[in-house]
């Protein structure tokens, strides 16, 4: 996946979050948090295609998601493991580096025999 491609995906992850608030059973806090979770998460991966920084806010959305899925009352167990699931993908995917920018790590050196 290109470096945009992450971004995009978290498009995807961030309109599914909050189209799930209405078809999975949230109710109370937990359907409230994720519908503007999945919001927050689409409006930072827009940003975090013309900032490299705002991908960073995709992070924090993604520790809170997994988070409020113990700490705050309303959703089924099936839609708890959906926010659970949305929330890692959006973590790993909000780590991955922008078009301009180098990756966290260096790559691997290979070590000649």
């Amino acid at each position: 996946m290109d470096r945009s491609g992450a971004r995009i995906a978290c498009i995807v992850l961030g309109v599914w979050l909050f189209v799930s608030a209405f078809l999975l059973p949230y109710s109370g806090a937990q359907f409230t948090n994720t519908w503007a979770v999945g919001l927050a998460v689409v409006v930072f991966a827009l940003a975090g295609i013309a900032s490299v920084p705002a991908r960073f806010l995709i992070t924090l959305a993604a520790v809170w998601l997994f988070l409020s899925v113990w700490i705050l009352p309303g959703a089924s167990t099936g839609a708890k493991w959906n926010s659970a699931l949305v929330a890692v993908l959006l973590f790993i995917l909000s780590l991955a580096p922008g078009q301009s920018e180098r990756p966290i790590l260096p790559p691997a050196r290979r070590v000649r025999a």
